[in-house]
């Protein structure tokens, strides 16, 4: 079942860092870089909720992305999935639904984190290595 997709207010802020925390946890603690303060701290400095979208399946609110638009491009900030919800396309349907927009999409994905090959799998190119992150880019092609 694909998701549909919800508005984000101001109160959905603490059930949103507990998803992103439940999301990143096991990748954070393989970097040893798992730090609740830090999730808060991110997820609060980029706290947008006309940039957000709840995804709901069910009846339930299994994520959620965040996509800042440029002047020439779509900035992909978050897409968090609850682990039970991971796996079954939404992501991909997330990803179609913003390709769709015709403009490039941007994002950074933590290093040895599964999400980037997810990113990779999904036409994204890497564009950058940081320390933490790594920088990737999609463009419909020409």
């Amino acid at each position: 079942m694909m998701p549909t997709l919800a508005p984000v207010a101001e109160a959905d802020f603490e059930a949103m860092l507990a998803l992103r925390i439940e999301a990143l946890r096991e990748s954070l603690e393989r970097l040893g870089r798992f730090s609740p303060e830090v999730a808060r701290t991110r997820l609060k400095s980029q706290f947008r909720p006309e940039w957000m979208q709840h995804l709901v399946v069910g009846g339930e609110r299994v994520g959620y992305f965040t996509v800042e638009p440029r002047e020439r491009e779509l900035r992909l900030h978050h897409l968090y999935l609850k682990p039970s919800a991971q796996g079954r396309g939404i992501g991909a349907w997330v990803l179609e639904r913003l390709k769709a927009q015709g403009q490039p999409i941007t994002l950074a994905a933590l290093r040895e984190s599964r999400a980037n090959d997810f990113y990779r799998r999904h036409g994204f190119r890497m564009v950058e290595e940081g320390d933490f992150d790594i920088e990737y880019r999609w463009e419909a092609a020409a």
